[in-house]
């Protein structure tokens, strides 16, 4: 099973970091006020940056360490993320 960890952007400039078994479906969910209780206000998010792991433990963790840095770090991520 493939997990990821993602970073969505809300159009105040708000970056949420989360982590998912299916991409589409959670971005469906946070666009429908069903997400993250900080996203159910900023809507619509988009879906800027996103890692993949066979394993949801790094996942998890990987999502910790993102959640931890700055918002120009993610902001860095974002801009150096090649869409696949």
């Amino acid at each position: 099973m493939t997990y990821y960890v993602y970073i969505l952007q809300a159009p105040d400039g708000y970056l949420y970091t989360g982590t998912t078994k299916n991409l589409e479906k959670r971005l469906e969910r946070h666009n429908r006020g069903r997400g993250g209780r900080f996203t159910k206000g900023r809507r619509p998010l988009r879906l800027r940056y996103y890692e993949e792991y066979a394993d949801l433990r790094l996942a998890m963790q990987r999502e910790i360490q993102i959640k931890k840095f700055s918002k120009a770090k993610k902001q860095e991520l974002i801009d150096n993320f090649k869409t696949r």
